[in-house]
């Protein structure tokens, strides 16, 4: 029985699940978040001080309506998953050290989990595990909006990085063209939301796309888009001119994740692509990438909605994942690291 915390951001989440013995499938038994989205449309973003001052609040309560929705006590638990990084670190403290308490009071083992393998693995939450004998080598791309990564996968827990974004991010590009529109927070979903309404008219550049690796960079994007706004003036205010502008950016922004996701794909030569991070539940990412994989004969997998956007869930899955190999983390190395890289 595993408890897994998640406050890497603007997310207050926790989550229980149950792996019975001799059964190697973990069955997911609550994934309560407590969501931030209201405290930061106030200033369009997030505030890392207000964002942490929400966890301490949250945090208890979250834990213990995960328990409730379980119907498990704290004693039933078996060992704690939390979320060490990456993440803003005044965040990932409060998760961090309650995570810390409780393994100490209850006398439980505790694993410090990376989010962003988290969300690599989050695809495979409610796979059977019949169903993953021919899963690698496998590809996963997880997007959001700090981060955007290409993990080749050999075996579980065994992955490499092969690609990263150079500098901004696919959500946190999402995320400023967003304000650039005067879109609510948060931004990338209103942006996509926007997008279904207009036409991808607008020939904005694909940042890297015929770069030969698989690296990315959206920063020129966004500064294309920026001085393009600047360049039509009055415009902007026409719902239909935004629409266009929303379609044109998130088109761009997909068509460079699938072509250099399809490039890494084919030179690996990999039996299953997967999704993850909260850029995953766009809807045109996620069938553009599925078309584009069943041409190359790949099983493609995506995380479900639940799990695309911060979640105790696949941080419980990770942990469950490490404690199969007896993966445990001396509570005093169980540190909140911001840039924890993979």
């Amino acid at each position: 029985m595993i408890l897994g915390i998640e406050t890497s951001c603007d997310e207050t989440a926790a989550a229980v699940l149950f792996s019975p013995r001799g059964d190697r499938t973990p069955k997911l038994l609550s994934n309560v978040i407590y969501s931030q989205a209201k405290i930061h449309r106030k200033t369009g973003g997030v505030v890392p001080e207000i964002a942490a001052r929400a966890h301490i609040e949250q945090i208890i309560p979250t834990i213990a309506e995960a328990l409730r929705s379980a119907r498990v006590s704290l004693a039933e638990i078996d060992g704690i998953a939390v979320t060490a990084g990456p993440g803003l670190l005044t965040s990932l403290m409060v998760g961090v050290d309650t995570a810390k308490t409780l393994a100490m009071v209850l006398h439980k083992p505790i694993v410090a989990v990376n989010h962003m393998e988290a969300h690599a693995y989050s695809t495979l939450i409610e796979i059977p595990p019949k169903k993953t004998k021919l899963l690698f080598p496998a590809l996963a791309l997880t997007v959001s909006g700090g981060h955007t990564e290409l993990l080749l996968i050999s075996g579980w827990l065994k992955h490499k990085k092969i690609g990263q974004t150079l500098d901004d991010a696919a959500g946190e590009c999402f995320d400023k063209v967003a304000k650039l529109l005067s879109l609510p927070y948060p931004g990338g979903p209103a942006l996509a939301r926007l997008a279904e309404r207009g036409r991808a008219t607008i020939a904005f550049p694909r940042p890297m796309i015929s770069s030969g690796n698989f690296n990315f960079s959206f920063s020129g994007l966004k500064t294309a888009v920026l001085y393009y706004l600047r360049s039509e003036g009055s415009k902007i205010k026409n719902k239909r001119f935004r629409a266009r502008v929303a379609a044109s950016v998130q088109e761009a922004i997909v068509d460079v994740l699938v072509a250099k996701t399809i490039a890494a794909a084919l030179k690996h030569r990999v039996k299953n692509i997967l999704l993850g991070g909260g850029v995953a539940a766009n809807h045109l990412l996620r069938q553009k990438l599925k078309a584009e994989s069943y041409k190359l004969k790949s099983n493609f997998l995506a995380a479900q909605p639940e799990y695309c956007t911060d979640n105790a869930a696949m941080i419980a899955y990770a942990g469950w994942l490490h404690m199969q190999r007896g993966d445990y983390t001396p509570i005093k190395k169980v540190r909140a690291n911001a840039d924890w890289e993979l």
